[in-house]
């Protein structure tokens, strides 16, 4: 058991304060939840979350309601209560990597607070998690029963968050894998990575030179992919051969003279071999194109 009391308001939730909640369940092994407006209840507890006009992160008083509000980012987006616990918690939960913490904030916590106080402008159209948390609240044709809702929307709020720390710690350790490849490719026109790691907005970045992409696959070919001109553009700074497209298998090995040639894209932007020897062999005849 515990002697942590958390407190959040009762009644209809909004995602700021189910992602709160989330968050602390990552931080304390335990604690009592209280979901109230009472104020003596409130003054008694240990943390204090979207409610009681107080933004305390040393007392563990984070709301957002009071005149003047708890704050803003410095493009103007306001601090929801998902974004003050964020501040105070964000950063351990992912082992103290800021960057990490700050990818986190700007995809997932920035935009639960933008909707949340308002501040809308910039965040995309269409579903949104805050309208999906939103819908964990019980319609009028259902039963009242707010909190074993919250409760769900919470655990929902708990996993995705999870999947979100995962998500920028991935995109944040690419980066670093990929500038490293880039320092020390023999070619900088041929960048070889040791395993699949995301790499375009990386290359595009820090490398202007570089035509092609070199790594294993999960099926265990090694690709050659072409670099897009720019990420997302179906256009790239340069194809493989025209002669290369939609062979695979024999026909594709007696065009290269390579006995592991597996295939190549009729789109001209990936080719497959069953060695990293012999997909190198395909980035210097598509080099020399």
């Amino acid at each position: 058991m515990t002697d942590l009391t958390v407190v959040t308001h009762n009644g209809n939730f909004h995602a700021d304060d189910v992602f709160s909640i989330a968050v602390l369940k990552h931080v304390y092994p335990s604690f009592n939840l209280v979901r109230t407006r009472d104020k003596a209840l409130m003054d008694s507890a240990d943390i204090v979350i979207d409610v009681g006009g107080q933004y305390d992160p040393d007392a563990g008083r984070f709301d957002h309601h009071q005149r003047g509000g708890a704050g803003e980012r410095e493009n103007g987006i306001p601090y929801s209560s998902f974004g003050l616990v964020w501040q105070k918690y964000g950063l351990a939960l992912c082992d103290n990597n800021q960057a990490v913490a700050d990818r986190v904030d700007a995809g997932l916590v920035s935009t639960i607070d933008a909707i949340d106080c308002g501040h809308v402008e910039g965040v995309q159209q269409g579903i949104s998690l805050s309208q999906t948390i939103s819908m964990y609240n019980p319609t009028w044709e259902e039963s009242p029963e707010f909190d074993k809702c919250f409760d769900e929307a919470v655990e929902f709020a708990s996993r995705m968050l999870t999947r979100f720390i995962a998500s920028a710690s991935g995109s944040v350790n690419a980066k670093a894998i990929v500038a490293k490849a880039i320092e020390s490719a023999e070619d900088p026109r041929v960048i070889v990575l040791e395993k699949y790691t995301p790499w375009k907005k990386t290359v595009h970045i820090l490398s202007s030179e570089a035509l092609y992409m070199v790594y294993p696959s999960h099926s265990g070919q090694w690709i050659l992919q072409t670099v897009p001109i720019e990420p997302g553009s179906f256009e790239d700074r340069k194809s493989l051969p025209k002669a290369w497209a939609g062979l695979s298998d024999e026909d594709f090995q007696a065009k290269t003279g390579l006995d592991d040639a597996v295939f190549c894209h009729n789109g001209l932007f990936i080719a497959g071999t069953k060695s990293f020897e012999s997909t190198m062999k395909l980035a210097e005849v598509a080099l020399a194109e």
